[in-house]
């Protein structure tokens, strides 16, 4: 071939290359951009998917509305059997740890995914870590430093949803060496931050007054006359805000018993709604549609994000990342648990106050209700869940009794790793919905699991319908499975210091002297 032909034809291949690929890409269909929907909606589809026609309304936790929930010890075990946790679903009766890790442990978490919680996709995307800033801080009178933190979710896939999880760690400043940490689901921020000093004040309220009075040169006379204002001021001393206990609050208790804390948001993650559901890790995860039943709900991915903040920690020769603990109250106590139960990684969970969804068996009927998660709170759940508030379906109709999974067994999950179960008193806020007694069934009945892999559980006698509640303030805190109900309301800070002293006692940690 004359040398002369060769750019020619090497032009016409390289047009010839472009065109098919901008026919290609005609060809393929855009992205198509997230669904929008109300919470209403949303449901409504997920109904539609699972052929519910009508749902049972929830009980109302106002004690004279005409529906309100039971309270009536008398009838809240209407279901004579609860879910084994150490009998295969065949029958078999698990005996051995061997049978436990590989076979009942795997049935248990197939099931709570299925039916309960939903399952966290194979495809979901991965997320880098980036510390965005770094701050010497001071809670009360431990020195830290602190770490905002994102968590950049890889959308390549999908760009149309951005998802960054907002963290901020937390390590004591003069430790001997890597310390435990509680990650807690809440707001993320500086605890603490760092202000500038007296003279460092000055030097920014002179630079202040100087653009002042160059942007408005009739400012200089103002100034004159007021020598002694200044545009910035320090923060004048707070005392802190003590817990209901009057302890100090949880951060100072972790911080002077020598253990780190990172505060994780859960909204930077998920959304706390039923509208947020085509957004957030799981609008990114199913390409801005709608779910399917078998995909998680919120609880499932706050747990999936605690998971990925876990992954940075492990990356930080400041925390011990084998002793990770995680810590939530409410819903986020449910999240809390969920977390410990998915993730073998953590090393201690503190679960405040987290009823139904969380520690509190699903089939009492007492306070909150499967329906009331299968309705208003029906995004915490797997689609699927929705099955078990029906009245009207395709299926007939299902309840509580019939979900093939329960409390007891989630928590049983958890096994042999440090798990402390906390509620309050209804007198101070704690309220009666949240069924503590049904928690502490359900926390009983776990216990079996602990002995069987070597642990200790609650120590009680009696089963799960016959061991009695022990007194306000009076914990059960000598095994790996812990139980104490204090005499505050909804939340779990006058349970942290009795937490701080036991998770110490079986990792081997101390106070700094």
């Amino acid at each position: 071939m004359p040398l002369s032909l060769r750019p020619h034809l090497l032009i016409v291949f390289l047009n010839c290359t472009l065109a098919a690929s901008v026919a290609a890409r005609a060809q393929s269909p855009a992205l198509p951009p997230p669904v929008t929907f109300t919470a209403e909606q949303d449901q409504q589809n997920m109904m539609d998917q699972l052929g519910i026609k009508a749902l049972r309304p929830g009980p109302s936790g106002n004690e004279k509305a005409p529906n309100h929930a039971n309270y009536d010890e008398s009838q809240a075990n209407p279901y004579p059997n609860v879910p084994d946790p150490l009998t295969m679903n065949g029958g078999e009766k698990v005996t051995t740890a061997k049978m436990w890790w590989d076979e009942r442990r795997p049935e248990l978490v197939e099931m709570l995914s299925k039916h309960v919680y939903g399952r966290v996709p194979r495809s979901v995307p991965g997320v880098t870590w980036r510390v965005t800033a770094v701050d010497h801080e001071m809670i009360g009178f431990t020195p830290v430093i602190a770490k905002d933190l994102i968590g950049e979710v890889d959308n390549s896939r999908y760009p149309a949803i951005r998802v960054r999880i907002h963290m901020t760690l937390v390590t004591p400043a003069h430790g001997k060496g890597p310390a435990p940490v509680l990650m807690m689901f809440g707001r993320a921020a500086f605890p603490a931050p760092n202000e500038p000093s007296g003279d460092e004040l000055e030097r920014i309220n002179a630079a202040w007054k100087a653009v002042l009075e160059a942007q408005d040169p009739s400012l200089k006379d103002v100034m004159a006359q007021h020598p002694a204002w200044q545009p910035v001021k320090a923060t004048p001393f707070q005392f802190p805000q003590m817990n209901e206990d009057g302890d100090l609050p949880n951060t100072w208790q972790l911080a002077a018993a020598g253990w780190g804390f990172a505060l994780l948001d859960p909204a930077s993650v998920q959304a706390d709604d039923g509208a947020g559901l085509t957004r957030g890790i799981i609008g990114l995860a199913n390409q801005g549609q709608p779910r399917k039943p078998e995909d998680w709900g919120a609880l499932r991915a706050w747990a999936w994000g605690a998971g990925r903040g876990l992954d940075y920690l492990e990356t930080d020769p400041a925390v011990d990342a084998k002793h990770v603990g995680i810590e939530g109250v409410s819903r986020y106590g449910k999240a809390a648990l969920v977390t410990m139960a998915f993730d073998q990684r953590f090393a201690v969970v503190l679960v405040g106050s987290s009823g139904k969804g969380g520690a509190t068996l699903l089939r009492r009927n007492f306070g909150e209700a499967v329906e009331s998660l299968t309705g208003g709170e029906y995004y915490w759940m797997a689609g699927n869940f929705m099955q078990y508030g029906a009245s009207e379906a395709t299926f007939g109709s299902k309840n509580g009794g019939d979900i093939p999974v329960d409390s007891n067994e989630l928590i049983a999950l958890c096994a042999p790793r440090l798990t402390f179960i906390s509620y309050g008193i209804p007198e101070k806020g704690d309220a009666k919905w949240l069924d503590h007694q049904g928690s502490f069934m359900a926390t009983v009945d776990a216990s079996r699991v602990y002995a069987l892999l070597g642990a200790k559980g609650l120590g009680v006698e009696g089963d799960l319908r016959t061991a009695k509640m022990p007194p306000v303030n009076q914990g059960l805190l000598d095994g790996q499975l812990a139980w104490r109900q204090h005499d505050g309301g909804h939340t779990d800070a006058p349970n942290m210091k009795w937490f701080l002293e036991w998770a110490d006692k079986f990792i081997g940690h101390g106070a700094p002297r």
